[in-house]
């Protein structure tokens, strides 16, 4: 009876060097380490049988690894698919947990407001739909669909019916028109706002620097030291600039930082400003309306209420906000003065406008989406409210 010979193995340097990894890599399951290191062996040119002895295993099992990995490559040292046990769950028992994680718990009776993967196994189980069921499973399948009942977002409905046209009136200066007509090289946008709730936390312990595996670390424990009222003014083009931070409420602040812009150049002589400001308290009024009366080439512009996101100089505050404020460790109110003005002056060295990309087509597109939204909305509320 011939002998039979062991299939060469010939290997390139990508597969030698993702077999190397696969056999000494510390996170390899022990199975495929095994096969790995048996098809390293066998690069080598060595038998069967002494690649059984060095590893371990049976002469049979060396082959079938061998031979598995000559037809099938690297692909070949995993299990195939095995029949396993028969699913319990059926697809109909899987639709009926979604459905119920689609539904308020307050509907179904249960006091939380929000589902778990233990209270919907438990809700599953109390109504027969299925036998015991892990929470682990109901994740999976949840994880099907991309459901995550856990979590909740809050938005706000439009309430003002010339929402579209008062938008209009923020988002067309952006785009350099004004009325349908281009603004010209002397006319000027500038987003305006206050930044409020800059608290001066001075903590009862310094802060220790962040270092290996250890994250930036703040005291809890700490005093009030005061909140200065940060006022700022956002020019297009060309770079966002700052103005110092007032401590004043209320108008004032609006009406020092208005007065010095547009008693400076080129504002003091430009055809037009065009200030975009929300809808605040500092911002409307006879002393607002006063004050750009004042100036007779400023226009004043307020967003749309609950749309503040349409003036860009917000953008500038959640940079202030992630860079200077956050984790708000100060000693008093004269650091934060001091530290926000230091950051004023670095980020304008290197400032670049921010690219604007929402115009009014794209409003027309939200505004028709929220319509069919709502449309939906009201649709299926009137089905409840039949059934």
């Amino acid at each position: 009876m011939p002998l039979r010979t062991a299939c060469p193995i010939d290997l390139g340097a990508a597969e030698r060097a993702r077999l190397k990894m696969m056999a000494y890599g510390h996170k390899t399951e022990h199975r495929l380490r095994v096969r790995a290191q048996v098809v390293l062996h066998a690069a080598r040119g060595r038998s069967n049988a002494r690649i059984a002895r060095q590893t371990g295993l049976h002469r049979d099992t060396v082959r079938r690894w061998r031979n598995r990995f000559a037809e099938q490559g690297i692909v070949g040292l995993s299990d195939r698919p095995r029949a396993g046990r028969p699913p319990v769950s059926t697809a109909l028992r899987r639709a009926e947990a979604k459905a119920l994680a689609c539904q308020l718990p307050t509907e179904t009776g249960l006091p939380v407001s929000r589902w778990s993967c233990p209270e919907l196994a438990a809700e599953l189980t109390a109504r027969g739909i299925t036998g015991p069921i892990s929470p682990s499973t109901v994740r999976r399948w949840l994880t099907e669909d991309a459901l995550k009942p856990w979590q909740h977002q809050s938005w706000i409905f439009i309430t003002d019916p010339d929402f579209r046209a008062k938008a209009a009136r923020v988002l067309d200066p952006y785009a350099r028109t004004w009325n349908g007509e281009p603004l010209g090289e002397d006319e000027y946008v500038i987003s305006a706002d206050e930044k409020t709730s800059i608290q001066a936390r001075c903590r009862c312990h310094p802060g220790l620097p962040p270092g290996k595996a250890r994250a930036l670390r703040v005291n809890h424990t700490y005093r009030r030291g005061g909140s200065p009222r940060l006022s700022r003014r956002l020019r297009r083009p060309p770079r966002p600039r700052a103005r110092p931070h007032r401590r004043t409420n209320r108008h004032r602040p609006v009406m020092n930082l208005v007065t010095q812009v547009m008693s400076t150049e080129p504002y003091d002589s430009a055809k037009r400003v065009y200030w975009i400001v929300d809808n605040g308290s500092s911002h409307r009024g006879q002393k607002a309306g006063r004050l750009i009366t004042a100036f007779p080439n400023a226009v004043m512009s307020h967003t749309p209420v609950h749309a503040s996101w349409l003036n860009q100089v917000e953008i500038y505050f959640s940079v202030v906000q992630r860079k200077v404020v956050s984790p708000n460790d100060f000693t008093d109110l004269t650091e934060v003065g001091d530290r926000l003005r230091a950051f004023e002056d670095r980020y304008n060295t290197a400032a670049q406008p921010f690219q604007w990309r929402f115009t009014t087509s794209d409003l027309d597109d939200l505004l028709a989406r929220l319509d069919r939204h709502n449309a939906d909305h009201h649709e299926e509320s009137s089905v409840a409210l039949a059934a």
